[in-house]
């Protein structure tokens, strides 16, 4: 039978080649119809070598990227709760503390500009896996500093990398996950925040208390060793984007995103929230132990509470948000956080469980608008500049974070009894910010 339906081919080939002859028009028509064809089958088997034969399990991929943001985001956030000890350590100023916070985001930010040239390239899990691998390098290098010069250069390498591999969760979050649950995908990842705060923050104090600051930055480059190992044996390859990927100069798409009125909005939206957020959230620790009464033991029932709480309520929003509307949501949850931005910053000394319960409503609070901004900000841009633009979209994110500390840090001044003042006016201020965010919120389009 194959013989046969050869034969057949190559006959009926040769006849309607001996039909074109008749023509020259014909013939050209015949022959340009074949090239078309070839063109098609030739882009089609590209497009198959790019989309990963491996089939992304999705609940497995969510907690892997969750993983992975669990000890970036613990890395990010020890800092704070470390705060007083590594001001008495040291021997700091509340600025120089704010630098160092600061620090890390900077050279996020400037790290997250020059990747947006090139992520988009690349596989999503070889470029996840590099970045993750420098991140634990920089973490380990935190460990082993012995001064505050050598921290703050090792917190600039680990913000280097640390702050893309953020950018880089979302951009995977956006491409593999549909939109109608990439809300609750994202409230996911984001709760990674919430259980570094339950298990790895309170862990990491509890070392540096009877230990030194040095020991939660050996675990965590220890746990992230363990996680790239795992990421590497269970993640796909992610490479369904680079069918749609500009070939372009880079720097022409760079241009094309930064013009985008929708992606000036998202990225308007994720520095209004993060200037909201870190204008108070680095002295927390440090106001709660100078002003409130807290010990630097006593700091990590603030993060034990808060993130047990918000586990569940960042993925509530994220549902919520897939539900009633991710711009709904998050307008209802930043007027909300207002009242407890106040209340945190003006805190006088009261009974622990009095300020457990305020900062507990302000970590809430904090964590439910982050869950559908997030889903709002993948869902402004085409998959084919999402790597890139969540890149931009992160360096403009940690510039904002840096600069809040910064500022946050001239603002707040130590008193010569040791207690902090001007913290309300941070407060006022971030307020301030937050109703910003609900205008820009409302400008923003979903167009994937």
């Amino acid at each position: 039978m194959p013989e046969f339906s050869s034969r057949f081919n190559i006959q009926i080939n040769k006849k309607s080649l001996n039909l074109l002859n008749l023509h020259p028009l014909l013939t050209a028509h015949f022959m340009k119809e074949t090239a078309e064809n070839k063109h098609k089958t030739a882009s089609v088997t590209d497009s198959d070598d790019l989309v990963p034969k491996k089939e992304i399990r999705e609940g497995l991929l969510i907690f892997v990227l969750a993983t992975i943001q669990f000890t970036h985001m613990m890395d990010f956030v020890i800092m704070m709760p470390l705060g007083p000890q590594l001001m008495r350590v040291f021997n700091i100023s509340p600025s120089q503390f704010g630098l160092l916070v600061s620090a890390y985001t900077f050279s996020a930010a400037v790290a997250g500009f020059f990747s947006a040239l090139f992520i988009d390239r690349f596989d999503r899990k070889h470029a996840l896996l590099a970045l993750y691998l420098g991140f634990a390098v920089g973490t380990l290098a935190c460990a082993l500093a012995p001064t505050f010069a050598l921290l703050l250069a090792a917190r600039v390498v680990a913000g280097a990398f640390g702050g893309v591999l953020g950018a880089l969760i979302l951009a995977v979050i956006g491409d593999a996950i549909p939109e109608q649950r990439r809300g609750a995908a994202a409230g996911k990842v984001m709760a990674a925040f919430s259980v570094a705060s339950i298990a790895g923050i309170p862990v990491g104090l509890y070392l540096a208390s009877v230990t030194s600051w040095h020991a939660p930055f050996y675990l965590l480059a220890a746990l992230s060793t363990l996680v790239l190992i795992f990421a590497f044996f269970s993640l796909p390859n992610m490479r369904g984007h680079l069918s749609s990927v500009s070939k372009t100069n880079p720097f022409l798409v760079l241009q094309q995103m930064l013009l985008q009125r929708n992606l000036q909005w998202a990225t308007a939206l994720t520095v209004t929230l993060t200037v909201a957020g870190f204008l108070v959230v680095p002295f927390i620790s440090p106001y709660m132990v100078a002003n409130v009464g807290f010990t630097e033991a006593e700091l990590s029932y603030i993060y034990l509470f808060g993130g047990l709480a918000t586990v569940f309520t960042s993925q509530w929003a994220g549902r919520l948000a897939d539900k009633h509307g991710k711009k709904r949501i998050f307008t209802f949850a930043a007027l909300l956080s207002m009242a407890s931005i106040l209340a945190i910053t003006t805190l006088p000394p009261v009974p622990h469980f009095v300020a457990l319960i305020v900062t507990t409503i302000f970590f809430i609070f904090f964590g439910a608008r982050f869950a559908p901004a997030m889903a709002l900000v993948t869902s402004s841009v085409e998959p084919r500049l999402r790597g890139s633009y969540m890149s931009i979209n992160s360096s403009f994110q940690q510039l904002g974070a840096g600069l809040a500390a910064f500022a946050s840090g001239l603002i707040v001044q130590e008193t010569s009894n040791g207690t902090l003042q001007n913290f309300g006016w941070v407060g006022l201020l971030s307020c301030g910010v937050t109703i910003l965010t609900v205008i820009v919120v409302k400008k923003l389009k979903q167009v994937s």
